[in-house]
């Protein structure tokens, strides 16, 4: 709530972005009720159509909170938006809901620019739920319906469901697909398949049977959705041959899970799959507990051997990443000779123990537990 709260502060326009069913409507659900508070429904044929016959007459005379959930419904009212955001008296703040992120922020980005105030979601995290839930919190993701389903099969079905859900409407929608269902699932399958590895979009196409401008055009369109996460290569001066290929993240691990057919913690931990499914864990918590902002993350791997898990800029210096899933992290060679390539004086080993330390006199390498992450950003671990 503190994040909705400052973004009415800063802006007249709070636009929350993330995938389907994080909870962006039940946080904003907390001012529902309120004297000071209209909400409009545009999936509700009422409400929508007031917006409709007039939507000057209606918004211009509120005061207090404008919520307007499933906003990609109505794409017409931005301009109208942005009128009322640019009033000087700015006698209303508006909060902007929506499933189709993608549309949302692209039409806030055209119309809305300066004006608005974005805040990115994602689902539960350990520091939310608990650190001590890190098992069922890794194996069922952080999406509250799945997180709290009453078994790990009940939670399995949800995430089934979302994402054939997902495959047979969402993604058609945004991406005006000609591509057939089965087409669709499969390249989902195989962004699972690659997961936390460095991947062109040329190979998952022939693996299709597409190009690879389709591909790309759909990566985008599932980075948009917060469904992917794209980790591009860092570049840097160095005279060694840079991979240049993006690496490729499910956002979250419990859809990842469920595309792999990985249905318990056992099956995880002992599959191929836990190293990546680990990482990406990992990554998406480094990001929404460590202060990292995703723009600034990036991975550096050359063909010679060395490589970094994630390059990122934090506290002002650049800093480096390994994600381990073992009970006794250690310096590897590969991220020795990363770290003197970039010239990076402090890497950290993320790993799920519980106890944050050094694991060399000079602390250029510091194991850290997982569940510390929120005090790399409180800036309580050197760095």
């Amino acid at each position: 709530m503190s994040r909705i709260e400052e973004g009415f502060h800063a802006a007249p326009v709070t636009l929350p972005l993330g995938p389907r069913q994080c909870g962006k409507t039940t946080l904003a659900r907390h001012y529902e009720g309120r004297p000071d508070t209209h909400w409009f429904d545009l999936e509700n044929y009422l409400h929508r159509s007031r917006l409709e016959d007039n939507p000057m007459g209606t918004l211009a005379p509120l005061r207090g909170l404008v919520v307007l959930d499933e906003m990609q419904m109505l794409p017409g009212l931005f301009p109208l938006l942005r009128v009322l955001a640019d009033r000087p008296e700015q006698p209303a703040r508006i909060l902007l809901l929506g499933s189709a992120s993608p549309h949302l922020a692209r039409q806030t980005a055209e119309t809305l620019a300066g004006r608005n105030f974005r805040i990115e979601m994602g689902g539960f995290t350990g520091e939310e739920v608990g650190t001590h839930l890190r098992h069922a919190l890794w194996l069922r993701g952080g999406f509250p319906r799945s997180f709290l389903s009453a078994s790990d099969a009940a939670s399995l079905k949800w995430r089934r469901d979302f994402i054939s859900d997902f495959l047979q409407r969402d993604l058609p929608m945004l991406t005006e697909s000609r591509l057939t269902p089965q087409q669709l699932r499969r390249l989902l399958l195989l962004v699972a398949s690659h997961h936390g590895q460095a991947v062109n979009a040329s190979a998952l196409g022939r693996d299709v049977g597409v190009d690879f401008k389709t591909v790309q055009r759909y990566l985008e369109v599932l980075e948009g959705a917060y469904i992917l996460r794209t980790l591009p290569p860092f570049f840097a001066n160095v005279a060694k041959r840079v991979r240049k290929a993006p690496k490729l993240y499910l956002r979250d691990t419990g859809l990842l899970h469920a595309l792999l057919g990985l249905e318990t913690v056992e099956q995880v931990e002992t599959s191929g799959r836990m190293g990546f499914s680990w990482e990406g864990f990992c990554l998406e918590h480094l990001i929404q507990q460590g202060g990292l902002s995703g723009e600034d993350c990036f991975h550096y791997s050359v063909q010679s051997g060395s490589e970094l898990d994630v390059v990122a800029i934090h506290r002002g210096a650049t800093v480096g990443f390994e994600f381990k899933h073992a009970d006794a992290p250690r310096i590897t060679p590969s991220m020795s000779l990363a770290s003197t390539d970039l010239g990076i004086s402090r890497v950290y080993v993320v790993y799920p123990g519980t106890d944050t330390f050094a694991l060399d006199e000079e602390r250029r390498f510091v194991a850290l537990a997982w569940g510390d992450l929120a005090r790399l950003q409180a800036g309580e671990i050197e760095g």
